[in-house]
């Protein structure tokens, strides 16, 4: 029987390390961090949930629809007519987003009359369904929009808080959180916009 000494021992052998084990571990250390980077950078920006809040986009969307937004877009590029966009009125954190239509772009004018939205002097050619305008609100009279402003309206025109509103106003394009670009909720319905 041998007897265990106390203290050092250099004469024991020398542990190897599986290089073969190492690098699969480094790999698949390497593919987890990419894959979570790639999903992190999609779901920020691309993956913006949130819920439409009542029935002024209705037909288009209902009230408590679940959508997806892309908050990148509008950092490359501007909202053009007929996006559907996410913003903040007036830029208050406070509030829930708003989601509407972008009717008009900067530059452009914008008029409601005997029902009708005018675009630089233009009926406005509507890809949604859309009653008559009962209440111009401020576009009543002609209104020019300025270098960073958007007009947008609800598709449902007679019961929607939009841009025709001193309380909405005009959309600055730093207030825009992005596109809204696909639905999620309900089921049924679930596709792009």
């Amino acid at each position: 029987m041998r007897r265990r000494r106390k203290g050092l021992h250099f004469g024991r052998p020398k542990k190897t390390v599986n290089t073969t084990v190492m690098k699969e571990i480094c790999i698949w250390v390497v593919e987890i961090l990419i894959t979570l980077l790639i999903a992190f950078t999609f779901v920020w920006f691309a993956g913006l949930r949130t819920s439409v809040v009542g029935q002024s986009m209705a037909e288009t969307l209902n009230g408590g629809d679940e959508i997806l937004v892309n908050r990148f877009i509008y950092k490359v590029t501007n909202p053009k007519p007929d996006d559907i966009i996410v913003f903040l009125p007036n830029g208050n954190e406070k509030s829930h987003y708003y989601v509407k239509r972008v009717v008009a772009c900067p530059g452009d004018t914008v008029q409601i009359a005997g029902g009708v939205l005018y675009v630089n002097g233009k009926p406005f050619h509507e890809t949604a369904e859309v009653a008559a305008i009962e209440d111009a609100g401020l576009a009543a009279e002609e209104l020019t929009l300025g270098p960073d402003e958007f007009f947008v309206l609800g598709d449902n025109r007679n019961n929607s808080e939009d841009s025709r509103y001193a309380n909405i106003g005009n959309i600055k394009k730093e207030h825009i959180i992005g596109k809204a670009w696909f639905r999620i909720a309900p089921w049924g319905l679930a596709g792009f916009l």
